[in-house]
């Protein structure tokens, strides 16, 4: 296909570039997310730059002293780029209450990452289905919008939160409208193109972001498809943004139509439902978005929610892409695996490390894929 995504992808490559540029040119702070819980909005009504931490893939021996080898590779990977120097841009560090091994990430960062002037966890309920679960997260969204007042020396004012609110939206709406077709048999939008515009958001200024985003939805009626669909995949997992993995998964014949991930759509899925108190719009859009295994009991709402996705955008089957030592997807695993078989929707696990084998990788996808085929035949 064509260089339609040529932007999305050079930021991605280029993210720690974008992020310094964009610093320069605004005088504004960077900060680094470690949670796709974090709310944005706040950090951008206070003129800063969320910038989502990503692992590099790539080995490393700098977190051992830190944090257990049996946390998860997205953990060790995140803390490297933190000691290594990656984000040194970054005035700030936050996480919103996430997996308690991914708390030692954080921990760890705001200790020994010498470049960090402020930090924040931000507490959440993590029964988000609790009755108390808004009025305590509304507390603690206002608690932060104070630190955050303190961090800049004024207030942050409701306007400003507003227009946080709307700039953050409109990428919702628009990164929905791409996903869209991702629908259509044979869709003019790859798995590998999708994850580049998803994951890009989570680093990129969102004004610019929602310009790109509009230029290639302008675009996209006018694009040839000239590849052969396959099977349709769903992906399901953590965070992923393993670019060579998905583009090995899609050149064996196959593409990739929709995912359950906090890289893809659990990050822009639910739009902000706008209230007259900007702190009330922010919370509750926490409380109400797909919900990540941490924050999703005593009712397991994510199921239904993964099975309607893939039934929406007629996935054929479903690959689990399971961080290596991830507890809270791996004590959903079972339960989802059965839950989307029963419906008809056949699964496979495959488990990542900091690097992953794309040999055997495509050994086991290739099979998966023979043996859709035969199921086809009867």
């Amino acid at each position: 296909m064509s260089g339609l995504f040529d932007q999305f992808k050079e930021w991605y490559e280029k993210r720690h570039d974008y992020a310094r540029a964009w610093k320069s040119r605004t005088g504004g702070q960077v900060v680094a997310t470690m949670c796709t819980y974090t709310p944005e909005e706040i950090l951008i009504a206070a003129n800063m730059l969320p910038v989502r931490v990503l692992g590099a893939h790539e080995p490393q021996n700098v977190t051992e002293p830190h944090i257990f080898g049996m946390f998860c590779p997205f953990c060790r990977d995140s803390l490297a780029q933190g000691l290594l120097g990656r984000y040194d841009y970054c005035e700030g560090v936050t996480l919103t209450q996430s997996c308690i091994q991914y708390r030692q990430t954080f921990n760890s960062w705001r200790e020994h990452v010498p470049t960090v002037k402020w930090d924040y966890y931000l507490p959440m309920p993590n029964e988000v289905q609790s009755r108390f679960a808004k009025a305590q997260h509304y507390a603690e969204i206002k608690k932060f919008r104070g630190y955050m007042e303190g961090v800049i020396g004024k207030p942050i004012t409701d306007a400003e939160l507003k227009a946080g609110v709307e700039v953050v939206n409109e990428n919702r709406h628009l990164l929905r409208e791409l996903f869209e077709y991702r629908k259509e048999t044979n869709p003019r939008v790859t798995g590998v193109e999708a994850l580049y515009a998803s994951i890009t958001a989570q680093f990129v200024d969102k004004a610019e972001h929602n310009k790109e985003l509009k230029r290639v939805l302008a675009e996209l009626p006018k694009r040839k498809n000239d590849r052969a669909e396959g099977i349709r995949f769903m992906t399901i997992g953590s965070e992923n943004d393993d670019v060579s993995f998905m583009a090995m998964v899609e050149s064996v014949g196959s593409t990739i139509v929709i995912d359950d991930q906090c890289s893809g759509t659990r990050y822009f899925w639910n739009e902000a439902r706008i209230q007259d108190d900007p702190i009330a719009t922010i919370a509750d859009r926490y409380c109400e978005r797909p919900a990540c295994p941490t924050k999703d009991y005593p009712l397991h709402t994510r199921f239904d929610h993964v099975l309607k996705l893939a039934q929406d955008y007629n996935a054929k089957a479903a690959v689990f892409l399971q961080q290596k030592f991830c507890d809270p997807h791996e004590g959903d695993y079972p339960d989802l695996k059965r839950h989307l078989e029963a419906n008809g929707i056949p699964t496979l696990f495959l488990e990542f490390d900091i690097t992953n084998p794309l040999g055997p990788f495509r050994i086991r996808i290739e099979a998966f894929l023979e043996t859709l085929g035969e199921e086809e035949l009867f």
